[in-house]
């Protein structure tokens, strides 16, 4: 069964860091297009970063001088390394699975198979 799970979120001061991390169960993470999405509040779901089957990695303009997405193969984990944190930050967010190369589709939710529960991050101005 296939299995995400995020955690790492939580309150932090504009300016501030995070590393949100997603386990993944069931399959392994670096034969799936793994992707990390975020949802604030009145807003779509957007995609924010992807590694794809290939290994690459595509970024959303809005943050890629920001945000680094990684994975751990040792410890099947994915995760989004957030850094000058905004207010508009403030979102759930989630991990996403596609067994699949998604190429320039990455972006879009609705071309991946599996998603987290999220996790909550709060950024204070």
């Amino acid at each position: 069964e296939v299995q995400l799970v995020e955690s790492g979120g939580g309150s932090v001061q504009a300016g501030g860091s995070l590393r949100l991390s997603c386990e993944a169960a069931g399959f392994i993470i670096s034969t799936y297009c793994m992707g990390w999405f975020r949802r604030a509040p009145g807003k779509e779901r957007e995609g924010l970063a992807a590694i794809d089957t290939d290994g690459t990695i595509n970024y959303a303009d809005s943050v890629k001088d920001r945000l680094t997405i990684f994975v751990d193969d040792d410890n099947n984990t994915l995760y989004l390394q957030m850094n000058s944190l905004k207010h508009e930050d403030t979102a759930m967010y989630y991990c996403a699975a596609n067994r699949l190369a998604l190429g320039r589709n990455w972006p879009f939710k609705y071309e991946y198979n599996y998603w987290g529960q999220g996790t909550q991050v709060t950024v204070s101005s």
